[in-house]
């Protein structure tokens, strides 16, 4: 089922003494079902306000959402994981059917041995890819992903990407990749770049035209 997204108007609220900005206005996009897109852009532009739209933590808006399915996986740009938990038990809550199936998805991740270790034990980096295995453990029909590289040295990175990219082969979720890195869009079929205020997609063009063909 295709998503469609329509942003008639965004309004940025005021905060920290600025003005409020219309951040969007008469944004459209359209996501076919299994697309992997990524969105990138300037740093403010938008791009995570979008996936929060998307989402539906972000509801003062007008415009609607169509063609969302359940469940959906999202990594946020910062890890979010309950600090009164431990990483095993944070992945728990993305199984609560299969809970053992977390010490699996520590071993994916490279953090066996980390299964009850608090939030604040972790680096950034390990605390963000407890999150990810969060994201993709609930098999999502969307997963919305805002930076899930970042923190990351570049080894791990890769590995992260080579995770991620596994799983969205098998799974094939719509997924809304957004970053500031054009290799980290590698997985994509798709770049969509934001400019511009209110933000606009200036650019929509197909990457790896072959991978979309499939």
């Amino acid at each position: 089922m295709t998503i469609r997204i329509m942003i008639d108007r965004k309004i940025h609220p005021a905060r920290g003494g600025a003005p409020p900005r219309v951040l969007f206005d008469n944004l459209t996009l359209e996501l076919a079902d299994g697309e992997v897109c990524a969105i990138v852009g300037p740093s403010g532009i938008g791009k995570s306000s979008l996936l929060q739209i998307v989402a539906g933590l972000d509801t003062d808006f007008e415009g609607s959402i169509t063609g969302l399915r359940q469940p959906v996986g999202y990594l946020f740009q910062t890890p979010r994981l309950l600090p009164w938990r431990t990483a095993r038990r944070n992945l728990e809550l993305a199984l609560p059917d299969q809970p053992a199936k977390a010490g699996d998805w520590l071993r994916q991740i490279g953090l066996a041995g980390s299964e009850d270790v608090y939030p604040h034990q972790l680096s950034l980096g390990m605390a963000r890819r407890v999150a990810l295995a969060r994201a993709l453990a609930v098999e999502p029909k969307l997963l919305l992903l805002d930076e899930p590289f970042a923190s990351l040295d570049d080894d791990t990175s890769r590995e992260m990407q080579d995770l991620v990219a596994s799983h969205v082969r098998r799974l094939r979720p719509t997924t809304l990749l957004v970053t500031h890195h054009w290799h980290e869009a590698a997985l994509a079929h798709r770049a969509i770049t934001l400019g511009g205020s209110p933000a606009r997609i200036v650019e929509d063009r197909p990457l790896h035209e072959a991978r979309a063909a499939e």
